[in-house]
């Protein structure tokens, strides 16, 4: 028994039991493992896309067709003019739609992607995959114009290039043989580094009322598309948004920093930046940026803490049956050249941050893998909204029956209650909302829209939420502008408005101006127009 006591047998290969050193010992090799990481951050990403893709699928026709508001073909024309050449075009607007534009094309790029990235959501990743969804969304954001003039276009276009490294080069399983490249992950933490300090910066640059802790009693109620928590939010005492700006603070000009302290101070960074994002995803639809930015957060999180999350049977069998593997001799060496690529090409991006004159979601390159971002440098006061209307009456007087046209999220009819649409994107919806802070001859394409209205386009109109003239077109199509404001909570209605004016007079298809300005930009035949 003595003898038994002073020589333990040595542990036998499978047997359940572990011995008190066996747990922390593989936690300290879990916190230097991010195999945990990689799984999240692939599914989530494949979510991204695929919600991206449909979202082309279900609006790209209308707005970037042949038909469309703003049509592929003919600002492909301009931007080959622009540089002079098609070869230089090409150089400097890389995207699969040189090769073709019809809709067709367009939609089958749009299905490859939403397709291709359902395996990606559901487990089955390798670079190749990644790669092509890369490419076709960089090729779709490439032509989208105004509709895709925003920073999370290029934040997934960048985000998306680093998971091609990520993953093994064919293994497609969702935990393969291979462990993800370490320095990919530290890649991913320096995208989070710069989006998060570009978006803290420019706030502090930017509106004052971010300084005076002054700009969250506005936001909830001014936001691009708000939702039904945004009126509960709004009301809330000025203290809780007072505490809100301070919380913003803290995890985009604090946090930062601390995702290269050590690992359990990281975490707390890590979850930091993640309540932030949680909270902007219950507040308001800010498409899939929320989502997006999630995702090299999750590079901030080792095994060590990620398998808290899952069950702990099937973790543990996992880690001894890989319990030294390491990322092959070729993703090692590929993941050093990227990192090599990365550095060079930060060096515009690191500049920006440090310029007085920063600028928020500027590409450097045409493959767009090193990026500025940053959000709401300016918060407005006051929300104004464009509502569209039209006439079956012969004559436009004040006194006609004008019928609003609705949309599928934007405020309109004060008694509709806002939309959860996150992380879905309506691109119109959101175009609009700038519109309304600006005029028509600073959106151009909402003359054009009127123009679809007075034709009851049905890629148009499929844009929308109603059609009140479903029988008939309209004779006349006007734009008002209003004033909207969160009603008191438990009003009966979500909205108050007060008008303002008219935002564009009443327009009829055999208006001469109209025919002329539409000829101007080139979305209606010289012909159309009369001698």
């Amino acid at each position: 028994m003595s003898h038994a006591s002073a020589e333990p047998e040595a542990p036998q290969v499978g047997v359940a039991e572990e011995s008190p050193t066996a747990r922390p010992l593989a936690s300290a090799a879990q916190a230097q493992t991010y195999w945990l990481a990689r799984f999240a951050i692939l599914r989530l990403l494949g979510l991204i896309y695929f919600i991206a893709f449909v979202a082309f699928i279900n609006q790209g026709i209308p707005l970037l067709g042949e038909n469309g508001l703003l049509p592929v073909g003919s600002f492909l024309e301009r931007v080959t003019q622009h540089f002079g050449s098609p070869w230089q075009a090409v150089l400097k607007l890389p995207t699969v739609f040189w090769l073709k534009h019809s809709d067709g094309f367009l939609l089958g790029v749009a299905w490859a992607g939403a397709l291709l990235s359902l395996p990606v959501l559901l487990g089955l990743a390798n670079a190749p995959m990644l790669a092509i969804l890369w490419l076709l969304y960089l090729s779709i954001h490439h032509i989208g114009q105004l509709w895709y003039s925003f920073g999370w276009e290029s934040q997934l276009c960048e985000t998306g290039f680093l998971a091609i490294f990520l993953c093994p080069l064919w293994d497609p399983r969702p935990f393969p043989e291979r462990p993800p490249p370490v320095a990919v992950l530290w890649l991913f933490r320096w995208l989070i580094f710069r989006i998060m300090l570009g978006a803290g910066l420019i706030k502090l640059r930017g509106d004052p009322c971010w300084r005076d802790l002054t700009c969250l009693y506005y936001h909830y109620e001014t936001q691009p598309i708000p939702n039904p928590l945004s009126p509960l939010l709004h009301s809330l005492p000025r203290w809780f948004h007072q505490l809100g700006v301070l919380y913003n603070y803290l995890a985009e000009l604090i946090a930062p920093f601390l995702l290269w302290a050590p690992r359990k101070i990281r975490h707390v960074a890590g979850l930091v930046l993640a309540g932030l994002q949680f909270f902007l995803i219950l507040s308001g639809n800010l498409s899939f940026l929320n989502w997006l930015t999630l995702v090299p957060i999750v590079a901030c999180f080792d095994d060590g803490f990620l398998s808290r999350f899952v069950p702990q049977g099937w973790w543990q069998k996992f880690s001894r049956e890989h319990p030294q593997a390491v990322p092959a001799k070729s993703q090692r060496i590929a993941a050093a050249i990227l990192t090599v690529g990365i550095a060079a090409l930060s060096i515009e991006p690191v500049a920006n941050l440090l310029s007085s004159n920063q600028m928020m979601n500027t590409s450097y390159e045409p493959f767009e893998l090193v990026n500025s971002y940053g959000a709401f440098g300016s918060v407005g006061q006051v929300r104004y909204e464009i509502i569209f209307e039209g006439t079956s009456a012969g004559v436009p007087a004040e006194n006609a029956e004008w019928r609003p046209y609705e949309f599928k999220c934007k405020p309109g009819n004060p008694d509709r209650r806002p939309c959860f649409l996150s992380p879905y994107h309506l691109r119109l919806d959101w175009l609009i909302w700038f519109a309304a802070m600006s005029s028509p001859e600073q959106a151009p394409w909402t003359v054009h829209f009127v123009w679809k209205l007075l034709h009851s386009d049905r890629g148009a109109l499929s844009l929308l939420a109603n059609d009140p003239f479903a029988k008939q077109p309209p004779r006349f199509v006007r734009a008002q502008l209003y004033r909207y404001q969160f009603a008191p909570l438990r009003a009966g209605a979500w909205w108050t408005r007060t008008y303002v004016g008219p935002w564009l007079p009443p327009l009829s298809s055999d208006d001469p101006r109209l025919r002329r300005f539409l000829v101007g930009y080139g979305w209606l035949s010289p012909d159309a127009v009369p001698e």
